[in-house]
């Protein structure tokens, strides 16, 4: 069977969008962990499928290349966007975008960049999920034989946030795949190793559930600058800076709502064998 497909990032974090709005694939998991494979495939942190829905203007179905489902991605979110205005399916300057962590809203932003009202963190333990009640600050979690002080939020899907003093040199690929699957994360984790620059300005590296490191995660740099503002180490506006790239993360004092702005790119279009 024969895909056409979009790859596109966000600064680094890659994506396919497949537009599924008047067609199907048959065994979809499976086409996607073979168009997932970077040496015999397209290769992609994550696909993106568009649908049509009942409750928004999309519907935003994500997968990672392993075929697993997860319910929100920052980064993609303003890919998808930009692939709906791009084909011109839209009119709207913000839309109504239908994900498995509710409505997300992105809108057109000055300098071709998007910006996204990703909703209001959500700390508590049991709804992240972790295994504990209450709000996680600063929680010891052991593995690898190291002991970790955690904090952890939900920006629609689980984020275990780590403060470090070099993340640059830090082991990320050895540590992160350790605590992504430690028990006390029932649906495992994304795991953010954090660098506080000053208090605009943090460093970030993401090891993401399903896909390993990445070079940027729009709802890890959400959630990392939630974390650093309740420990009361940057400001409610802060930059983010990722592998891939930089983004900017707003938490509202009005309404608690965490606006994330960042750029979405189109890199080709092509054809693939499923």
């Amino acid at each position: 069977m024969k895909i056409e497909f979009t790859k596109m990032h966000g600064i680094g974090n890659d994506f396919i969008v497949l537009d599924l709005t008047k067609k199907s694939i048959p065994k979809l998991e499976e086409a996607i962990i073979k168009l997932g494979d970077r040496r015999f495939g397209v290769g992609f942190d994550q696909a993106l499928i568009l649908r049509k829905s009942r409750k928004a203007d999309f519907r935003m179905d994500i997968y990672n290349g392993d075929g697993g489902r997860v319910e929100m991605c920052g980064n993609g979110i303003r890919c998808f966007a930009r692939y709906i205005w791009d084909r011109k399916l839209s009119k709207k300057t913000a839309l109504d975008i239908e994900t498995l962590a509710g409505i997300m809203r992105p809108e057109k932003a000055p300098g071709g960049l998007v910006r996204v009202d990703m909703g209001v963190p959500v700390l508590d333990g049991p709804s992240i999920p972790v295994k504990t009640s209450g709000e996680v600050i600063d929680r010891p979690l052991a593995a690898g034989g190291k002991e970790f002080k955690i904090t952890c939020v939900s920006m629609g899907n689980p984020h275990c946030v780590i403060f470090v003093d070099d993340v640059a040199n830090f082991p990320v690929a050895e540590y992160g795949p350790l605590i992504e699957t430690h028990r006390f994360f029932p649906n495992r984790a994304n795991v953010e190793f954090v660098e506080v620059v000053n208090n605009r300005r943090i460093k970030m590296r993401v090891w993401e559930r399903g896909a390993g490191e990445t070079l940027a995660c729009g709802t890890g740099a959400s959630a990392s600058v939630v974390a650093a503002n309740l420990k009361k180490l940057i400001n409610r506006k802060a930059v983010v800076e990722l592998l891939g790239g930089e983004l900017s993360i707003e938490l509202s004092k009005e309404d608690g709502r965490v606006y994330m702005t960042g750029p979405a790119e189109e890199v080709f279009t092509g054809t693939a064998s499923v």
